[in-house]
């Protein structure tokens, strides 16, 4: 007799070929899913300026509102590559759910992403920005402004110095006179024939650049026609042309690229060397970056730009003006660092009308007693102000000697007045007062003097003091969401205005994502 098995195996049913419903995506997109804020969000913007890059004609083209959507999503899922995000269409339900069930390939997102979005980006921006402001999130009231350096998607070895090609251009310069003369010296008959004034012009001293020398080297080849068996002549200028020509091109090339600045890589010529936080090798290492500047409000991007100068001091007003364009003004209060404090940023706010939270590098240090107590420092001595004369801790007075105007990058022109000690012998305070062998001599720029003192009572009051808690918690935690949480360290894309639609992009995913949370 058999026993009977209690034990069955019994299974859910399992049929690949079963059809289901519903046959929606959309049943299994949670209600408050970020990909239906990011839906939801674009569904409302303006995308006239991305309907306008379409000519039309031709075979259709995936509409550019599933493509914004998709590649916005994307940047807050931490996929940035066109080939990853093709690869999520074919097998994520929120990209298949978003797309339409569009399948675009990576050539066609990469396509959108770098040349349809160009020139776009920022109205698109904008058009979110409205979003926010609409719904009250923004007001453009405190504008939290802060920067940080992104690594370039180019080779950290393949660096080109401007100290370098001025160095390398300038013996060369002094190469073609060698030579030059080596040339006049052995056709003393040649050179009564045709004169030396261009030699002259082309000696030492004179600008050499690739157009002279071109017609030179022209002149040299007509006189080799006349005199063909001159060896040397041939031999000098062969050199001339093959290897002197090239080089001042290539070198006037460089000048061209670099327009300024100290550096840039060969395999991304926007970018410029930077020096990184992220330093691993602790040991200083140079690196191909863009400086990247962003305004926050309530934790949300208001504005954003990139820039290829280290120093953040020279980015506020760029900075501003594109914040301004967007917008159509300045927001109210302007809250950043000492990295800003400069007397060109101070005099642009103030003409803005806005009130200025920027600090100074010496704001904090003038906060401690031991500053304040410091008979040696000039802020800390009485000035007469009717005399135009500063007295120093012994009672003995600076007087004024010249007025020294300098002019910054942009053109922004700074009066430096010089003071100094009608004697400083026999002072018993000399040697902690003065390195110098002589008299002390002080340099005083009274309009930036002027604008600490306000700026310093903005900082501390209430106000102010507020704002400077806050500004610690604004850009910083939008920094550390893309740079940490996102993990972009680095541009996927080379060059400046194609780097900018790239931030644009994360700016415009870093809002919608926080639009989720609030």
């Amino acid at each position: 007799m058999k026993r009977k098995n209690h034990n069955k195996k019994t299974f859910i049913e399992y049929n690949m070929n079963q059809t289901m419903l519903p046959l929606s995506f959309d049943v299994f997109i949670p209600e408050n899913h970020l990909v239906r804020v990011v839906n939801s969000a674009i569904e409302r913007m303006n995308i006239e300026p991305l309907l306008e890059k379409y000519k039309g004609g031709g075979r259709s083209s995936y509409h550019p509102k599933m493509m914004l959507k998709v590649i916005v999503y994307a940047y807050t899922q931490r996929i940035y590559s066109s080939r990853r995000i093709a690869k999520a269409l074919r097998e994520n339900i929120y990209f298949m759910w978003l797309s339409g069930n569009n399948k675009p390939d990576f050539r066609t997102i990469n396509r959108f992403r770098s040349e349809i979005m160009k020139d776009v980006i920022d109205e698109v921006f904008a058009s979110v920005l409205e979003l926010l402001i609409e719904e009250g999130y923004v007001k453009l009231e405190n504008y939290f402004l802060d920067g940080t350096k992104i690594e370039a998607n180019a080779n950290k070895y393949s660096f080109v110095w401007r100290k370098a090609t001025k160095k390398y251009k300038a013996r060369l310069r002094a190469k073609i006179n060698e030579l030059l003369k080596e040339i006049e010296k052995t056709n003393e008959e040649e050179n009564r024939l045709y004169g030396d004034n261009d030699l002259e012009e082309m000696g030492e001293g004179k600008e050499i650049d690739s157009k002279k020398l071109e017609e030179k080297i022209k002149e040299l080849e007509e006189r080799l026609e006349k005199n063909s068996k001159d060896k040397k002549l041939k031999k000098t200028v062969k050199e001339l042309k093959d290897k002197c020509l090239p080089r001042m091109k290539k070198y006037e090339q460089q000048e061209e690229i670099l327009n300024g600045r100290n550096s840039y890589s060969k395999t991304d010529t926007d970018a410029t060397f930077m020096r990184m936080k992220e330093d691993h090798m602790k040991n200083g290492q140079l690196k191909p970056a863009y400086n990247v500047q962003i305004g926050t409000e309530n934790q949300f991007v208001v504005g954003y730009s990139i820039h290829q100068r280290p120093a953040d001091s020279r980015c506020l007003i760029p900075h501003l003006e594109k914040v301004k364009e967007v917008t159509g003004k300045i927001p109210e209060n302007v809250i950043a660092d000492s990295g800003y404090g400069s007397e060109e940023n101070y005099d642009y706010l103030e003409k803005a009308n806005t009130n200025i939270y920027v600090k100074y590098n010496t704001f904090h240090k003038e906060q401690k007693k031991k500053f304040k107590n410091d008979i040696f420092k000039v802020e800390n001595w009485p000035y007469d102000k009717e005399n135009d004369e500063f007295i120093c801790p012994v009672q003995r007075r600076l007087i004024y000697c010249k007025t020294k105007e300098i002019k910054t990058e942009n053109g922004y022109t700074k009066q430096i007045r010089y003071y100094k000690c009608e004697n400083c012998d026999e002072c018993e305070l000399k040697e902690n007062c003065t390195r110098a062998k002589g008299d002390r001599v002080i340099r005083i720029n009274f309009k930036l003097r002027e604008y600490k003192q306000k700026v310093k009572e903005n900082l501390c009051s209430d106000k102010g003091m507020k704002l400077r808690s806050q500004r610690a918690i604004e850009a910083e935690s939008v920094f550390g969401r893309i740079k940490g949480n996102w993990s972009f360290r680095r541009f996927l894309l080379r060059g400046l205005e194609k780097v900018k639609i790239e931030w644009g992009l994360l700016c415009i995913a870093h809002n919608l994502a926080k639009l989720a949370t609030v």
